[in-house]
């Protein structure tokens, strides 16, 4: 056995006597009530909210967003264009109407970009009578764009 000064502070249990059968289980020792906590006297707190006004419409910030998408897009749709025409005159199409067929094509991109950034803005801009005429422009130029761009 151990000796007693090297003792960790680990002690065992006393082992407890088994009940008798039949005898009725003795009550498990629950948990230790909580002391009870004084209540204290508080200021009455609130907190304001800004309010939301979801019928706003858009703000100059959503239209200068959709101004730098449009612009990043236009830069991007002008060299999809020259690819394409020097796609087109690597396929013995003329230069000129290669070119032709290059340009629609960036019409087409542009007007299809356009509709999809008003829409997404929302507001006044966003109307039947601003989205019908470019959805037109794009379908119009998309014709255009195969037929000039044949051989």
């Amino acid at each position: 056995m151990a000796d007693s000064t090297q003792n960790s502070g680990f002690t065992l249990p006393t082992p407890q006597p088994l009940p008798a059968p039949g005898a009725p289980a003795p009550a498990a020792p629950g948990p230790a009530p909580l002391p009870a906590i004084p209540s204290v006297p508080s200021a009455p707190f609130s907190v304001q909210l800004p309010s939301i006004n979801l019928n706003m419409g858009p703000q100059p910030r959503d239209y200068a967003i959709g101004g730098g998408v449009m612009l990043v897009l236009l830069i991007a749709f002008f060299f999809i264009r020259g690819g394409y025409a020097n796609y087109l005159a690597g396929k013995r199409v003329p230069p000129g109407a290669a070119n032709a067929a290059g340009w629609f094509l960036f019409v087409f991109l542009t007007a299809l970009a356009l509709v999809v950034v008003l829409t997404i803005i929302g507001g006044k801009l966003a109307g039947l009578l601003v989205i019908i005429p470019l959805g037109l422009i794009a379908l119009v130029s998309l014709i255009l764009m195969f037929l000039s761009g044949r051989r």
